[in-house]
């Protein structure tokens, strides 16, 4: 399927997806949202995909946030309504089968911060900026953003970020445990993709369900999430992944995982 505004490229089983916005600086509209569902939904899908890496275009933001001009002239039910569809994207991206790494090349604010947040982990450039400046439009995180944030840095320093609407550079975002890694603008694309690599060279059966057990478990007690784990760990063991990589590893040679 084409996209209007995004655009994929896909090589040696990694997808990269680009918000191809640059000269809104790839702000999220209705128009984007659904089609981030409908390419997330593709990607999943496809055998051949093994990782994916979500960028924007251009050398200034990442995605800059939610379109104001579009949300603007919202009453309190489309404002509910656009929230629920962000959400909706954000909530696909976390549950999708495919470890999705973020390289955010610029700005990534509001909206663009929440789509960063649902990704697995998060890599940046030096000209990174990250926050929600939601506050300071007389709104708040609609994407999941509140929660997202909090879990992943604890509430004070969300509360920090979301109360008075300040951008974070990419090393104090790194220092703060919200981005893995930061690289100079260059080099963060080919960064990224080269970890994707690595990760579709494992079993990808062993990631999904690594993922859905991080993911899952962050919602349980410790020791429900200890039985959730060993519930997937389990089910590996009838896989032809598990006899394949460990088949591999006993006679020295190059695992072909098939994701069966």
């Amino acid at each position: 399927m084409e996209f209007k505004n995004l655009l994929i490229e896909t090589v040696d089983s990694v997808a990269t997806l680009t918000v191809n916005r640059p000269k809104s600086l790839n702000a999220l509209n209705s128009e984007v949202l659904g089609e981030l569902e409908c390419a997330l939904y593709e990607l999943d899908q496809d055998a051949g995909v093994k990782a994916v890496v979500l960028t924007g275009a251009g050398e200034r933001a990442f995605v800059a946030g939610a379109d104001i001009k579009e949300m603007a002239g919202m009453n309190a039910y489309e404002g509910h309504v656009f929230a629920r569809k962000g959400q909706q994207v954000v909530l696909f991206m976390e549950r999708m089968k495919k470890p999705v790494i973020a390289a955010v090349n610029g700005y990534a604010l509001g909206g663009g911060l929440e789509l960063a947040l649902a990704c697995d982990f998060i890599y940046a450039s030096t000209k990174a900026r990250v926050g929600f400046p939601e506050v300071t439009l007389g709104i708040m995180p609609g994407f999941g953003g509140t929660q997202n944030l909090a879990r992943l840095i604890g509430p004070n320093r969300a509360n920090e970020m979301i109360f008075t609407g300040r951008m974070l550079d990419a090393d104090k975002a790194c220092a703060w445990g919200i981005v893995n890694e930061v690289f100079p603008p260059e080099e963060l694309l080919a960064k990224t993709r080269e970890t994707a690599h690595v990760i579709a060279q494992v079993a990808p059966l062993g990631v999904s369900s690594a993922k859905d057990a991080v993911a899952n478990g962050l919602n349980m007690s410790k020791e429900d999430g200890f039985r959730y784990e060993a519930a997937l760990f389990g089910v590996l063991f009838a896989t032809g992944d598990q006899r394949e990589g460990m088949g591999a590893f006993v006679e020295k040679r190059q695992a072909a995982f098939q994701g069966k």
